[in-house]
């Protein structure tokens, strides 16, 4: 009997729980689920399945420790800022570790460790990062073999609501932690690179600097800078490409009505409001107004963003409840808080709604003096509201992942992405056997 631990069960495990659960049977794998708050993740799934739950905070490092030194494997789906805690007791424990998180600098630091224990950490295998680097590198690495040379490289991803759901001025839904989505952009400059020059969006122009693609039959969507591109170069192996650029995805008008909350100052989350306990969600965006005599909130709003009462932007900013005469109910909140206080509310995934991942890779290339264009596109949309494609793309390749590892079909240790074939082939192959599948169309430039 194997001992798998998966700590946390939040809305992109679900899918991956299952699957584990479903192959425990058959290869005697022992999984074991903790979690903050147990009874809600027993709540996710079917008694028959093989999962035995524990209620756990990873605050608690003694609680962790023992966890973990009693497993064989251990996934970590807490929030990314804790992973460094649970890699730290998987070296001291020698347990192999696997996560869909970004490696971070603590991460990296322990690497020597990883590897002089003979220790296997798998991380970045989820939708984006995940499937992005896997499909990418599938691509890129066909490109190489034909002796072909990368001249730009677009990669745009957005988990977004899926066209029969959607019924939402801003055609979203939250499908993943809310924090991160009112987040988005902070924590540094997006940077890319575009024939050849690097390009800066600092957070404020982040939303404003975006540009529209089509992807297959879906229609328009907006794409804006994700983070820093250029930190691809060296993983995917493309140094010195004169255009390299990764986006978020959209739908029309979500940026421009976002980037009024962004330059309003809604999405700051290093300080508290004052007098939160009295205030009402129009006092709050109030607050952020310069004072008139005779405006109205919604008049202030539109004289300082140069918008009619019936712009598409407005029309927005109406729906969330901004305007409303409606009590916060919160002790204590930064301004980014409130917002997703509010934003949960509208933004919530009903009973039968259908999410959507929307992913596009561009390539241009040169071979043999001609220009060619490779356009790489996927859309998976999910079975409800807790099946959901999010769920679906960034739980899978976890779980194949786990699953290579449990069967030894992986056994280089390291702490590793999935940029390399004896990764990346096998996880798409196992996805594409659920439909989740990139259409290819290459053309002459």
């Amino acid at each position: 009997m194997k001992d798998i631990l998966i700590l946390g069960a939040g809305m992109s495990a679900t899918t991956m729980i299952k699957y584990l659960a479903e192959r425990g049977k058959e290869n005697n794998w022992n999984i074991k689920v903790g979690d903050k708050d147990i009874e809600k993740a027993k709540s996710k799934f079917s008694n028959s399945l093989n999962l035995s739950f524990i209620s756990i905070d990873v605050n608690n490092e003694s609680e962790v420790e023992t966890h973990i030194s009693n497993s064989d494997i251990v996934i970590s789906y807490v929030p990314a800022f804790m992973h460094p805690i649970v890699a730290k007791y998987c070296v001291k424990h020698k347990k192999h570790m696997v996560t869909a998180s970004y490696v971070s600098k603590e991460l990296r630091e322990m690497e020597k460790d990883v590897i002089s224990n003979g220790l296997i950490f798998l991380n970045e295998l989820g939708v984006d990062p995940g499937i992005d680097h896997m499909s990418a590198m599938k691509i890129i690495d066909q490109i190489k073999h034909k002796e072909g040379t990368l001249l730009a490289f677009y990669s745009n991803t957005g988990g977004l609501i899926a066209p029969e759901s959607d019924n939402n001025p801003w055609h979203y839904k939250f499908t993943w932690n809310p924090r991160n989505v009112v987040l988005a952009g902070q924590g540094g400059v997006a940077r890319y690179r575009e024939n050849g020059s690097i390009k800066y969006i600092p957070y404020q122009q982040l939303f404003k600097r975006t540009y529209r693609i089509k992807v297959l039959d879906y229609g328009e969507f907006d794409v804006y800078a994700n983070r820093d591109s250029l930190i691809y170069e060296k993983l995917y192996g493309i140094e010195g490409i004169p255009t390299l650029f990764r986006g978020t995805l959209r739908r029309p008008p979500y940026c421009s009505a976002w980037d009024i909350f962004v330059q309003l100052g809604l999405t700051d989350n290093t300080y508290n409001v004052e007098g939160l306990e009295k205030l009402t969600y129009r006092d709050f965006i109030n607050m952020y107004l310069p004072y008139h005599e005779n405006l109205t909130v919604e008049e202030k709003i539109c004289k300082l963003f140069n918008i009619k009462m019936d712009s598409e932007e407005m029309n927005l900013l109406k729906f969330t409840g901004i305007f409303e005469k409606k009590p916060i109910n919160l002790k204590e909140a930064t301004p980014a808080q409130i917002l997703q206080n509010l934003l949960e509310q509208k933004w919530k995934l009903e009973p039968g709604d259908k999410d959507m991942i929307v992913m596009q890779h561009v390539f241009i290339y040169e071979l043999n003096k001609k220009k060619k264009k490779i356009t790489s596109s996927l859309v998976v949309i999910g079975k409800d509201e807790k099946d959901t494609a999010m769920a679906i793309t960034v739980g899978m390749p976890t779980a194949f992942a786990v699953e290579m590892l449990m069967k030894g079909e992986f056994n280089e240790p390291g702490i590793h992405v999935p940029v390399t074939p004896n990764l990346y082939i096998p996880i798409l192959e196992k996805l594409e056997k659920l439909g989740i599948k990139f259409i290819e169309n290459e053309e002459d430039l």
